[in-house]
Order: C-alpha cells, then sequence, then structure tokens
C-alpha cells in the first residue's frame, strides 16, 4: 500500500517521502520502507509473493516481503516515452507506453520485454484488460483492447478486430478461468460474453451514466461493479445484490471470489458453496441436509432422528461427504464442530459425536481418510486464518494452493514454527524450513559465529540427519560471517554441493582436501583446474604438493593437456628423472616426421623445398635441444646411466640422420640405429654403414645380418656370395633361410649345396632344407610357415 501521489491529501505533519507499507490480510504490518524511486504506475503480486513495481520511466522492481529487490527495464520504448498504464497477472505483465506500444513480460525468472502487435493502436484504448496464456486457446498471452465501438484482440504477431458495435466500453474484466468477459457499456449496461466472443451470455442494466470505478468477477459465475459508496454484485441469471460502504473500497479477484479491502476492514465475498446451500438451506431434502435435521434430533433426543437416517440409508454416503466438504467451505470453527468431529487445534474442547461422524457411524463400510484428510486440512486452515499470521485462505484456495506452496509463504513470512508443526502434521518433509530458518537466524542474531553454528546445528540434527548446510553456509558467507560458513560446511553430507562453495569462498586448499576425501577424481579435478587458473603457479604447487592424489591427477592432466605446467612442476619439486622425461617427450612430440615427408615429397616432385628444409631444421634442431636437456637432467643422477648413455647416442644418431637425408634426400630420422644401417646398404653406401657401425659400435653378428638382408633385398647375388665366403664363421643358416622366404630357391639351393660340402655340423643343419627344396622342386615355391619350420630345425 502507498499513497496515491494525484490526489491531494492534508499532510498534518506527516512525512513528504511517501512509504510503501506491506500488511497482511489481518492488518499486522510485515515491513515498510521509503519510496523514492519515481512515480508508481501499478503494483500487484506474483504467485511467490513478490511485489511487481511498474514505475512511469520504464523500470520494473520486483520486491520480496522483507524489502529486497531486483530491477529490470520495459525496453527503450517504455523509457523514452514512458509508461501511462500497465496490467499484471500472476505471471507477467503488460504495459501500455505513452507511444501506444504494448510491451509484454511472461516469465518472472528471467524477464525479457517484448513489443505485441506493433501498430495495434493509434491511440489510447478506452479500457483494455488481458488474457494470461494458460487461458488461452493458443496458449499465448492475448490483450484486449476497447477502441471506438469494438475491441480488438492483440496477440505477439497479429491483431483481430471482432466487429463489434455495442461500444464504446469503458470497463472490461476477464473471469479468472479465462473464459468469460464482462464488459461495462457506455448506456451503464453490463454485458457478459465468452472470451472468444462467440457466445452473449447476460446483459444487466445498472441504470448508472457514471461507469464504476471498478469491476471485477467474484469466482466464475458473478460479476462485482464498485461506484463510491456502493458495491453491486451481479449473478448470472439477474439476480443482484447491493452493499452500501462509506467511502471508495478497493476489490481483489480471488480465484472463488472478490477481496473487498476498505479502510477499517477486509472482507471475503464468495458466492455460497454449493454443498454449504444443500446442507443449510431452508426446506432443502438433500441428503446432507437430512444427515444434519437428523443429527440436530439425535441431541435433543428426539425419535426422528432415526427416521431422517432411515429415509436416506441409501444415499448416507452422498450425505456424509457433503457435510465434510461443508465443513471445509466454513471459516468459523462452531460451525464446523457442528460438521465434523474436531477441535483439537485451538485449545478447543473434544466434541461428541458431530454431523459427518454421526453419520458415518450408521455406515458398515465407509472409507474415512476422506473424513481424516478433512480435518487435517480445517486444522491447518484454522491456524493459517488466526491473525498473527494472516492468510484467510478458503478451503477453495488452499487445494488450488497446495500445501507445499502454503508452507513456503509460512516460511517466507518467517512463521517458522508453525510450518514445521504442520510439516510434521502433514508428513511432508521438514528441511526447506530448517534452512531458510538457519538462514534467517544468521541475518538477525548476535550471538558470535561459535555460539550461533552450535545452536544451528544443534537444531539442524548435525551430520547424522543428511540434511544440506549449503544454502546456509551461503547466506552466512554472504553475511560476512566466512568462519562460521566454513564450519557449517563442516556438516555438509554431499562434497558435490560443498566444494564449490568453498571455492566460492576462495577456501582453495580446505576445497581440495574436501574433494580429495569424497574420492570423486571429478571434483578434485575440479578444484585443481579453479586453482590454476586462480593462483600465482608458486602458490598453486605449494598447495598440491603433499597431497598425492591431488599430485597424481595433475601429472595425468598434464601430460595429455599442459606439458609446460607439468615441467614446471617437476622443477619445483627437483624431480630430475621425470623433467628428463617430459623434455624427451616434448623433443618427440614436434613434427618432425611430417617436416621430413614434405621435404622428401617436395624434392621428389622437383619443386623448391627452401621453406620446407628451414621448418624441418628448426624442428629436428629443437628436438636436439630438448633431448641435450634431457642429457643434463640425467646425467645429474648416478643411477641414471643407462638413460644418460641412451640420450646421448640418441643425439649423435639425430646429428648423423640429419646430414644423411641432405646428402642422400632419403627419409632417415626416426630410424633406429639398425634400420639406418640396413637403409644406408640398401642405397649402396657400405662405407657409411660400415662408419655408423664403428661409431655406434653395433656387434659383428647383427651388422653381418643386416648387410644380408640388404643384399638379398636388393638381388646383389654375387655381392652376398662373396660377403657369404668372407664370412664363414656366421654360417649359412641364416642366409638360406632369408632367402627362402625371399623366393630365392635358386640361390639357396646354391648356398645348401656349400653347406652339404663343408660337412660336419653344417651338413647336418642342411638336410631340412635340402628336403624342404626337394619338395619344392615338384611342389612349387615353399610356403612361409615351411621355411619357419625348417629354420626351426636347423636350429
Amino acid at each position: 500500500m502507498i499513497r496515491n501521489d494525484k490526489k491531494i491529501l492534508s499532510l498534518q505533519n506527516q512525512n513528504l517521502k511517501p512509504v510503501m507499507y506491506i500488511y497482511t490480510s489481518s492488518g499486522k504490518l510485515i515491513n515498510q520502507f521509503q519510496w523514492d524511486k519515481g512515480r508508481i504506475i501499478n503494483i500487484g503480486w506474483t504467485n511467490t509473493e513478490h511485489l511487481i513495481c511498474v514505475l512511469e520511466y520504464g523500470g520494473v522492481r520486483v520486491y520480496d516481503i522483507h524489502g529486497e529487490f531486483v530491477q529490470f527495464s520495459l525496453g527503450q520504448d517504455a523509457k523514452d516515452c514512458g509508461v501511462i498504464d500497465c496490467q499484471i497477472w500472476e505471471g507477467g505483465l503488460v504495459a501500455l507506453t505513452a507511444n501506444f506500444k504494448l510491451v509484454a513480460v511472461t516469465d518472472w525468472e528471467e524477464p525479457r520485454p517484448n513489443v505485441i502487435a506493433d501498430k495495434a493502436l493509434s491511440q489510447a484504448p478506452h479500457c483494455w484488460t488481458i488474457i494470461p496464456p494458460q487461458f488461452t486457446l493458443s496458449r499465448h498471452l492475448e490483450i484486449l483492447l476497447g477502441v471506438n465501438n469494438t475491441i480488438l484482440v492483440a496477440d505477439a504477431t497479429s491483431v483481430q478486430d471482432q466487429l463489434l458495435q455495442q461500444g464504446p466500453f469503458s470497463r472490461m474484466s476477464v473471469s479468472p478461468n479465462g473464459k468469460f468477459l464482462a464488459l461495462f457499456t457506455a448506456d451503464g449496461r453490463l454485458w457478459v460474453v465468452s472470451s472468444d466472443f462467440q457466445k452473449n451470455l447476460a446483459e444487466f442494466s445498472t441504470n448508472s451514466d457514471t461507469a464504476p470505478l471498478q469491476m471485477t468477477w467474484c469466482g466464475t459465475d458473478s460479476v462485482v461493479l464498485h461506484w463510491e459508496d456502493t458495491i453491486l454484485m451481479v449473478g448470472p441469471f439477474g439476480d443482484w445484490i447491493k452493499y452500501s460502504y462509506e467511502g471508495v473500497v478497493h476489490l481483489v479477484p480471488e480465484f472463488d471470489g472478490v477481496r473487498i479491502i476498505s479502510n477499517d476492514r477486509c472482507e471475503f465475498l464468495q458466492r455460497v458453496p454449493t454443498v454449504t446451500e444443500e446442507v443449510f438451506k431452508i426446506g432443502s431434502t438433500a441428503p446432507g441436509a437430512i444427515l444434519y435435521d437428523a443429527f440436530d434430533h439425535f441431541e435433543r433426543g428426539s425419535p426422528r432422528a432415526d427416521e431422517n437416517i432411515r429415509n436416506i440409508k441409501t444415499e448416507l454416503t452422498e450425505a456424509v461427504d457433503t457435510c465434510i466438504e461443508a465443513a471445509a467451505h466454513e471459516v468459523h470453527p462452531q460451525r464446523q464442530r457442528s460438521l465434523l468431529k474436531v477441535g483439537i487445534y485451538l485449545n478447543l474442547p473434544l466434541m461428541s459425536i458431530k454431523a459427518a461422524s454421526f453419520g458415518k457411524s450408521f455406515l458398515e463400510s465407509y472409507n474415512a481418510d476422506k473424513y481424516v484428510n478433512m480435518c487435517q486440512t480445517i486444522r491447518v486452515l484454522n491456524a493459517v486464518r488466526h491473525y498473527e499470521v494472516g492468510i484467510p485462505l478458503t478451503y477453495t484456495q488452499y487445494v488450488r494452493l497446495t500445501a507445499d506452496v502454503l508452507i513456503n509463504r509460512l516460511v517466507n513470512r518467517n512463521h517458522h514454527l508453525l510450518a514445521l508443526r504442520m510439516c510434521e502434521y502433514l508428513k511432508i518433509n521438514r528441511d526447506r524450513v530448517l534452512i531458510h530458518w538457519a538462514c534467517a537466524k544468521i541475518k538477525r542474531s548476535l550471538e558470535d559465529e561459535d555460539t550461533l553454528c552450535r545452536i544451528i546445528v544443534d537444531k539442524l540434527g548435525g551430520d547424522s540427519a543428511g540434511m544440506s548446510y549449503t544454502e546456509i553456509a551461503k547466506a552466512a558467507y554472504e553475511a560476512g560471517q566466512t568462519k562460521l560458513a566454513t564450519k557449517l560446511l563442516d556438516y555438509e553430507p554431499q562434497p558435490a554441493n560443498q566444494v564449490p562453495l568453498l571455492m566460492s569462498m576462495k577456501e582453495d586448499e580446505l576445497a581440495l582436501t574436501k574433494a580429495i576425501e569424497s574420492g570423486d577424481t571429478d571434483l578434485v579435478y575440479l578444484v585443481m583446474l579453479h586453482m590454476k587458473r586462480q593462483l600465482p603457479t608458486a602458490e598453486f604447487f605449494r598447495i598440491i604438493n603433499g597431497k598425492p592424489l591431488a599430485c597424481s591427477l595433475l601429472e595425468s592432466y598434464c601430460k595429455q593437456q599442459d606439458s609446460q605446467l607439468l615441467r614446471d612442476f617437476y622443477y619445483q619439486d627437483d624431480r630430475r628423472v621425470e623433467s628428463a622425461n617430459v623434455a624427451i617427450i616434448e623433443g618427440y612430440g614436434l613434427n618432425v616426421g611430417i617436416q621430413r615427408a614434405v621435404l622428401i615429397g617436395s624434392e621428389f616432385l622437383g619443386g623448391s623445398s627452401c621453406l620446407c628444409v628451414n621448418a624441418f631444421m628448426q624442428d629436428l634442431a629443437g628436438r636436439t635441444a630438448k633431448l641435450k636437456v634431457a642429457l643434463k637432467l640425467y646425467s645429474d643422477d648416478k643411477e641414471r646411466a643407462f638413460e644418460t648413455k641412451a640420450t646421448d647416442d640418441q643425439i649423435k644418431l639425430l646429428q648423423l640422420q640429419a646430414v644423411l637425408e641432405r646428402e642422400t634426400a632419403h627419409a632417415f630420422t626416426d630410424l633406429s640405429i639398425s634400420e639406418t644401417i640396413f637403409k644406408l646398404l640398401l642405397l649402396g653406401h657400405a662405407n657409411r654403414a660400415a662408419k655408423v657401425k664403428s661409431d655406434f659400435k653395433v656387434p659383428d653378428k647383427r651388422f653381418w645380418w643386416l648387410k644380408v638382408k640388404a643384399l638379398i633385398q636388393s638381388h646383389n647375388w654375387e655381392a652376398l656370395e662373396k660377403f657369404a665366403k668372407s664370412n664363414q664363421k656366421f654360417g649359412f643358416v641364416g642366409i638360406v633361410d632369408t632367402l627362402i622366404r625371399a623366393g630365392a630357391l635358386s640361390q639357396a639351393q646354391k648356398y645348401v649345396e656349400m653347406m652339404v660340402r663343408a660337412g660336419g655340423q653344417q651338413e647336418k643343419e642342411a638336410q631340412p632344407y635340402l628336403e624342404l627344396l626337394t619338395r619344392s622342386g615338384t611342389g612349387g615355391t615353399p610356403s612361409r610357415s615351411a621355411s619357419i619350420s625348417s629354420q626351426g630345425a636347423a636350429a
């Protein structure tokens, strides 16, 4: 509630600045705050009890009942031209700007203003209203605009003229279910049509030349019109009731009635529920009325009670259900007690058998669940209707709202004890109530952090209750109580909730410890990557050291993603061998092989290869440099003599291969020593091959074998024979076997004969080959498997 700044008011020593007041329906002040944000065009409430204030300059403020707010803008048109009118419903709003543009917001969570039917209006409408999306056939917001004698229906993309002639209309209102539309014409008639304008439902003459100050629906079957000092309620068949009030009141439409707010009270006007009418209507012969009458006779000791029960014996179940439902629609405990066996809450004396209970006792098999549930519902409704709480819900509103939403509203108003008892009574999870209580306790409490932590943990049951403390710890952190937040997070059972909040609180080391304790590697990675981004490298490594799992995961990550970080990690920990391994991996990660292929390919095609040579040499130099770094690191450790020698040989080999590639224009890089010698022999560079053998101390046996394979592959039979005779100490078995594998059977036959002529052991070794060659003479070339078996026999 806020003062209307359009009307003259005697201040009488009051503050010039307007004040926003928020009250309960019973008139109890919840909150007040000074308003200095500009002129308000309209205010309204959302489903979650947030106050929407639409301002003239195009801004919107969304307040909770405690005065905290968020704000957003309705767009540039609203900002430049201003807002002249606004319609608010539970799920959004539509604003009318001074240049007659309609701007809609249909989601409070992510408010995005959208212009509706850009050219729908060229002048201000006489009146207008909206149909929320959930009540339209298209499931899109529809806006009804009273223009001239007709009504325009606008949605996001189009405008449709309904071609009416009954206008102009000065007031219009849509029913709570969106099915009906009430219109007030210039000649004082109330006209009710369906919202799609297909049916004319009712007309009523008010005999008033003045438009009502307010017109709204009372439920879905009657319309309430308000003039100064008068409220007129018009029913569906032309029936009407007139109420007199002093001055102006405010009408608030509800789903099942209308709330009338005057200067001194808040009243609720609704049509009498059907079940209540059946029971209490004078002369009613409905089963519920007869049962209630039978109960009255029973209490007075009249025998007519038995007669009435017999008359409705077949309809007794229906009568009991009617009385149960009628009790739910009553708001006075005394009337409720006359319909139900109840009276536990509000310290009322327990009554004896009452109407529904009385009827139920005559039924042999009646499911009492409905009776018990209704007793619970009535007890809840009576509790929240108490003036200290101030939530006067009807039964219909409660069913539509649900118990969960009602509990949320109680919690939001800080009625934590009532909400907690209601959860226990209705067997609803109470965690949210306790969490909200703890957050509110932190914001208001003056105790020190240790005491406050103990109070909260004792109330919530500690870590044995399995309740989440994340939201509470977050509230403590936002309140500037970091120590309290950290202590509360020790009781959080879910590390996935605990760790991210610790990171946002900059408690990185504690977050890492908790993540490691959880055993969730993904969570550990999350913390480490966060620290890597936020902390200096030295500080990051300081926290990681001493935590084996974290170190292991960091190494695994860096080997695939960040070798520089891995090298820095090993360096600060003085792990020389691991640093040398990283240098080797980095060296062999260079694209030397690719550059070499490009180089050789360009040479083969005869193209210019200057750029390729440069790139190749740079990468090769980079690899060599990395290997030299590794060599130095290995040499610092006396136990790594083998790695030192191998790295040194590899550096020499790379340098040799670079020279060979330049001189021969053939690829040598990434070949082993044996492969390098073999390729040199194959290319005919025997002297070079011999020098490599000497430089790298290749055994004579291996060199002999490589040369044999090279001579056979190049089909240089003369050189092979000469080499074999000059190196008879290695025998002929290897030569024969290789020749057979190569399919050179005639050449193999020659060396087998040499073995036979040599006699002794060589003659014995030649026998399997003789048999194989004899068979191949009639059966063709021996297979690979046959040659392998012959080699085994020779061995």
